[in-house]
Parts: structure tokens; sequence; C-alpha cells
């Protein structure tokens, strides 16, 4: 009996999935250049705890294992993993042979859509593997390493416990910020529990603010000959330990974005420098991964606020460092994004911004000859295209109104402090301002990542242009092999020259008896340059962006042979006759 209700069921099971497979169709059109029916579903209009983080890239590494690879490359000070996704077509070799392109974001805690954006492009990459030839083919040639937040702890700190928009900028460690010789004795305190810090005011015959009698929840400061009615105490908090001062000191005043081997100095100097280079466990991390791993030839480190992208040096000092060649790839990429990404400057952060010693970017650049940028993410032009604000109180309150409904701001409200009597708390929500707005988020990622997939894009390709060979005499053949590299970016950066960072790129013949080999620096000319030890592997100083290098051997005997291009940043290519 059981056997014969079970064939029923089975049919009945099938019809149901069918007529729903057919409901899913009529419920969907497909938008350009977006996954339809992804494997892995992701709102991208949300931010993700550390949790969600890796719950996110577990997800596609289970959905795509011929694509991805999930690695944690070492831990946070509060002992969480720093999780990174390998993205490559496994099935075309060794991903770690290919043309790398690294990424990371969230080093500054409070800059989170970093991660989101890192994160998307991961998604992105798999999910349109199959759907276009653009990314099939971008995979099949290059690797990326994906890190999305390299600042785990203080990431679910600004997320959980309550925060302003810049806080902690640092990592978790606690220090004493005050020098009283007490560590993180007098941090924020969220007085009306509602998981912001926010700003707290007080009404006073001497204060210079008024409230805007058409927006209350503007505070405008009055002329210089008029009676104001409050006046700014700062954000929320109580004085703890007695010294006068409010919210002093709170978790650790280092930045993890001053901690990098290049050109670093000490905190007098550099103020947020710890104690010595890489003293910090996640930057180390990151560090010992870049150097086991000489194939990355382009990077990105995303952060907020102000729609920028950021190329070094990060101090005047530096300047020596970025050669003109080199500056000249950077313009032609960085010119390419301000086009991809409306509201967002290519910017130069000595001259543009402030200055920087012991950055990620210079290290990325000045230490391994990579090529890098740091976007600064959100820009005030994406509400209302306007180029005239950026940023100000009068703009951010009118997206409020108009855009998010009174969702980013708190209203005033009365309290009764312990030091300060009545006041005020009010102002706006810790996850507005720097980060955006969820109706924002997916289409500024998009973006972003469409100029990091430029930019992994242009870095080396090589391929064999031709193999020439002819009969020179008494049995010996001269055989010319000339390597194309097709994209922008050189095999080494000027920078990766001038200090020998990587190894020079292998150029070797085999199946013949090699009597002599050469560089051929002048065709026309005929003019070379022999290498006498080891002829038959040829070591080729750079393979320029978009050029061409011809190497040279003087054979003896018949018979067939083959060539293989070996560059740590261009990846190996193998030709046969």
């Amino acid at each position: 009996m059981r056997k014969r209700l079970y064939i029923p069921f089975i049919c009945f099971a099938l019809a149901v999935l069918s007529v729903s497979e057919i409901t899913a169709q009529e419920k969907f059109f497909r938008a350009i250049g977006t996954p339809h029916e992804p494997k892995v579903e992701v709102s991208w209009n949300r931010y993700n705890t550390y949790d969600g983080v890796v719950d996110i890239m577990q997800r596609i590494a289970k959905a795509y294992p011929n694509l991805t690879r999930l690695e944690s490359i070492g831990k946070s000070v509060e002992g969480r993993d720093i999780w990174l996704l390998a993205v490559s077509d496994f099935k075309t070799g060794d991903p770690n042979r290919k043309p790398a392109m690294y990424i990371d974001g969230n080093i500054h805690s409070n800059e989170i859509q970093g991660a989101e954006f890192s994160l998307y492009t991961a998604w992105y990459l798999t999910e349109m593997f199959d759907e276009l030839d653009f990314i099939e083919e971008l995979l099949k040639d290059k690797t990326f390493y994906i890190v999305p937040t390299i600042n785990p702890d203080a990431r679910d700190n600004f997320m959980k416990e309550p925060n302003t928009p810049h806080s902690p900028r640092s990592g978790m460690l606690v220090l004493d910020n005050d020098g009283d010789g007490e560590a993180g004795e007098d941090r924020f305190d969220d007085l009306n529990e509602d998981n912001h810090i926010t700003m707290m005011i007080r009404k006073s015959p001497t204060g210079r603010f008024i409230k805007d009698p058409q927006d209350p929840r503007r505070l405008i400061r009055v002329e210089s000959d008029q009676q104001g009615e409050y006046e700014m105490l700062g954000f929320e908090g109580v004085d703890r330990d007695g010294d006068g001062r409010v919210n002093e000191d709170g978790i650790g005043y280092y930045d993890p974005n001053r901690d990098w081997g290049w050109k670093w100095q000490p905190d007098y100097v550099q103020r947020g420098a710890y104690k010595y280079p890489f003293s910090l466990p996640e930057t180390r991390a990151v560090a010992d991964f870049v150097l086991k791993h000489p194939n990355i030839a382009g990077a990105q480190s995303y952060h907020n606020y102000g729609g920028m992208i950021l190329r070094g040096p990060g101090a005047e000092e530096d300047l020596d460092t970025y050669n003109k060649e080199d500056i000249r790839i950077y313009d032609a990429i960085a010119k390419k994004g301000e086009e991809m990404i409306p509201g967002y400057r290519y910017l130069v952060v000595y001259k543009d911004l402030y200055s920087v010693f012991g950055g990620e970017l210079d290290w990325f650049y000045g230490g391994r000859g990579i090529y890098t940028y740091t976007n600064e993410l959100m820009v005030s032009y994406l509400y209302f295209h306007n180029n005239e604000g950026r940023g100000n109180q009068e703009e951010e309150l009118k997206v409020d109104k108009y855009l998010t409904f009174g969702d980013a701001f708190v209203d005033w409200s009365e309290y009764s402090h312990p030091q300060f009597g009545t006041i005020e708390i009010g102002g706006f929500k810790k996850n507005f301002s720097r980060a955006h707005p969820g109706f924002l988020l997916e289409q500024d990622a998009h973006r972003n990542m469409a100029f990091t997939i430029y930019h992994a894009y242009h870095t080396p390709k090589l391929s064999m242009l031709e193999v020439e060979e002819k009969t020179i005499g008494n049995g010996l053949r001269e055989i010319t092999a000339t390597i194309y590299n097709e994209r922008l970016m050189p095999t080494h950066s000027s920078q990766d020259l001038k200090y020998n960072i990587e190894r020079p790129d292998y150029v070797t013949l085999s199946g013949a008896n090699v009597v002599a080999g050469m560089v051929v620096e002048n065709a026309d000319f005929n003019i070379v340059k022999e290498q006498v030890h080891n002829p038959q592997k040829m070591e080729v100083e750079n393979i320029p962006g978009m050029g061409t290098v011809k190497v040279r051997w003087i054979v003896s005997g018949g018979g067939t042979y083959s060539i293989k291009v070996d560059s740590a940043k261009g990846g190996v290519v193998e030709w046969k006759k």
C-alpha cells in the first residue's frame, strides 16, 4: 500500500516543482549586468557583522568550489580569523601563478562598507562566471585575493556597541589615551540607550546656537553680536574618572593605517603609529600573505569618506618613490575610474589631503612595487548629484527629510545628566554620513568593483607573439621569440626595478642544444645583449606594458623544442613547435 502511494506522491511533487519553476520564470525579468538567479542570495542594501561576512564567504566558497578557496591568513587581537577568499578559474592553472589583484576593506573599523564592496566583488565574479565571456576570460587569466575586513574585532564593536560615525577608528587594543596611568576608563556612554552616540546640548544664556525655527533638528550659530540659546557639550557621555573631561579615554588611539613598513614614523611624528612597523597582528597577517604571493601585481583598499580614488605618496618626503613611468600607468587607470564612478575624484594623498607616514597604500607600492589605490567610499554627490555640497549639515538634513524620511536622525530629547544637569540628546546616527544608506550601497559597490576589475584586467597578460627560426650555417639555427604584454602594467614597476624587489622574468628554451642566448635590444640594427651564463634560461629585466621583448638563441642540431615564459607578476606562457 505504501509503495502505491509513494509513486503518485513523487509525480505530484514533480508537478508542483514544474509549476514552481514556471512561476519563477514568470515573476522575474533579467536586468542587464546583474546575476539573474544567483546561487548565493545576498541583499546588498545592508551591512554585515563579522559573522555575516564570514557566512557570505563560506556560502560563496561552498557554491563555487572550482572558483574559490577560503583561508584564514591570521588572527586579530581578539582572536578572530582574518578570512581571505581567492577567486580564479582553478581549472586553468595554479591561481598563485597567475597575475593577481589583492583587495581589502575596513582597516578602519568605522569605515564599514569596504567589506561589502569587497564581498560584492567576490560574489559578482563567481555568479557571472558562466554568464559573461569577459568574466570567464578574466578568471582564466587572473586571480583575486579578497579580504573583506582586516579589522574584524572593531567592525563588530562599531556595529554592536554605542559609537559615533567616527569611532572606533583603531582596533580593539585598550590603551591609555589620556596619559593618566589607566587604560580605557572613560569611554562613550549611551545615555538614551539607542546604540548611537549622538550629541549633547544644553540651554545656556551664553550659548552660541539656536534651533532653526523651520527645522528644529538643526542648530544655527548666531551672529557674534547676538545671544544664543544652546551650548554644545559634545558627544553623549559622562565623566567616569572625575578628571573634568568626557569620553577622553576610549578604545585605543592608534591607527592601523599608520603601522606599515614604508616611511614609518613613531607616534610623536605620525600620530596613530603604534610600537613599530607591523606591530599589529592584523597588518602583519596581510603583509605576510603579500610577501608569500609575488604574483600580486595590483591592489585596492577601501576606506571612507569623500568619493576619492587615491594614490601615493602619502608624504611629500616620499615624492622620489613614484617614478614618472609608473605615474603614467596610475593616471591612465584612475582617470578611467573617474568616468566609472560619478562624483569620485582622482587625488594624491600628500598633495590633496594630508601627510601620511606608514600607510598601507605606500607599503604596497614602495615596499612591494604593486600598483595600489585607496578608494574613499561614499560622497554626497550620490544624494542629489550636486557637486556644490560635500557632506554639510544642511544637505544631510535634506537627505534625511526627503530620502530616508527621518531614519537618519535621533530627535532631540531631554535627559537628566549627573554632571551637566538638564540637557538634550540627539543628532545623526552612527550609520549615516560616512556609511552609504542602503539604497545607494549596491550601485556604488558595483561601480567601485568595475574600477577594480579594470585595474585587475590591466595587470600583465603575456603571449608569444611570434617565433622565428632561420638556419645560419655550420649546423646552427637562430630562434627568436617575441613576447608581448597585452596590458598596461609592465611585469615590473619602476619601483620594483629600482630595488630589485622581484626576480627577473625567465624565458627558457627546452629540447634543443643552446649554444648562446641574448636579448635583442634593437632588431633593426641587430643590437643584442648576450647572457653568457646559462643561456638556455634567459633573464629578462622587464616586459613593458603594451610592449614586446625579443629573446634569441643560437642552437645546434635539429628536432622540436618548446619555449616557456615564467614571470612572477605576468604568469606562465608556453609555446611548443
